[in-house]
């Protein structure tokens, strides 16, 4: 696919402290890429200097192979779509989302099949008369996106658009988004720190920290081949392993926990020796017998999910991690592991990852 758009060197500091350090990114046409990562790690700071309301430290921002740096926002063709709906309260539905379009002086005839065209695309058509103070949060959330369709950019940035959205609707709108970013073909960037949203909305997602990317690929990569240990604690569940890497017989590698060398299979690119940490989603474990298992522990909380039941066994003392030398396995429904059980904790070494950074 081609380039849509394009940031070389980008950077922001304020007062000598980086809200984004130099950053290349290349955003194919039509992807829908999700810029995800905590508080403070530059997510909205890139988004804003892609819209242009944030101008640049450093660098160049190039759409569609244009510079675009120092483009006022309304010459970029980007739309945007906010946390706070951000609607005028005194307009009915149908003249909040046709006032873009006045704004950009399309032609009457234009308007309104424009504005119709948009209210059908989030099914709100029905709603057109009303004032925002008469809409759900769902719904004036839909309004905001068919206000930023109406014109039809060809770029759409989306702010948290759904973080004052309860957990039902907020699914529910993910969908919606997605089902609209099909339909649009247009490319999307879209900025969260909710890492379950990524994983569903997302093409691809740009995991950032402390001002710079940390990662960028599919949400399959960067959940089951995550590149480094705050990848692989930031996004999903993990069970992280901390070690010593050891070479044992045949060439194979094992990390040495405690006093246990758990195996971790044929893997000659790695390390002779050194610190790292194993990575083991609570999926891919299972319980056995406190001999057969790589590890032991005991049983200290079960919790019932409804769909499976996570198990929480406590590995004493050998295996050093920040919460409490604990370790999750998630067991089917027709499993009922007992607290104060003695377990033993099994996987398959080609679902584990092993991380030296």
């Amino acid at each position: 696919m081609s380039t849509k758009l394009e940031t070389i060197g980008l950077a922001k500091t304020y007062r000598e402290t980086p809200a984004l350090l130099p950053t290349d990114l290349r955003v194919a046409a039509g992807e829908f890429l999700t810029l995800l990562g905590p508080s403070g790690s530059g997510k909205t700071t890139l988004l804003q200097m892609i819209s242009g309301l944030v101008e640049p430290s450093a660098g160049q921002l190039l759409i569609d192979g244009r510079d675009a740096t120092h483009d006022a926002p309304g010459k970029r063709g980007i739309g945007m779509v906010f946390q706070s709906y951000a609607l005028f309260p005194h307009m009915t539905v149908w003249d909040n989302v046709a006032y873009g379009l006045r704004m950009r002086k399309l032609p009457r005839a234009e308007l309104a099949p424009a504005v119709d065209a948009a209210l059908t695309m989030v099914k709100m058509q029905a709603f057109a008369q009303r004032l925002p103070s008469e809409l759900s949060g769902g719904q004036q959330q839909r309004i905001a996106l068919a206000r930023c369709f109406a014109f039809r950019p060809s770029i759409i940035l989306l702010d948290e658009p759904l973080g004052a959205l309860d957990k039902k609707l907020r699914e529910h709108m993910q969908m919606e988004i997605r089902r609209l970013h099909q339909e649009l073909g247009a490319t999307f960037i879209y900025v969260t720190h909710d890492q379950d949203e990524a994983l569903t909305l997302s093409d691809r997602i740009c995991l950032m920290n402390q001002a710079r990317i940390e990662q960028i690929g599919t949400p399959a990569q960067l959940y089951d081949r995550p590149a480094t240990r705050f990848a692989a604690d930031f996004l999903g569940h993990s069970n992280l392993l901390d070690g010593v890497v050891e070479r044992v017989a045949d060439g194979r590698v094992a990390l040495r926990v405690g006093d246990r060398l758990v195996p971790i299979g044929p893997s000659p690119d790695l390390p002779a020796a050194g610190a790292a940490s194993l990575l083991v989603r609570p999926e891919a474990a299972r319980l056995t017998s406190p001999e057969e298992g790589a590890l032991a522990g005991t049983i200290r909380e079960v919790v019932f999910l409804g769909a499976d039941t996570r198990a929480i066994v406590s590995l004493g003392q050998g295996a050093e991690r920040d919460d409490g030398a604990d370790f999750t396995v998630r067991c089917p429904r027709d499993l009922t592991p007992c607290v104060g059980e003695r377990v033993g904790l099994a996987w398959d070494h080609g679902r584990a990852t092993l991380l030296t950074r």
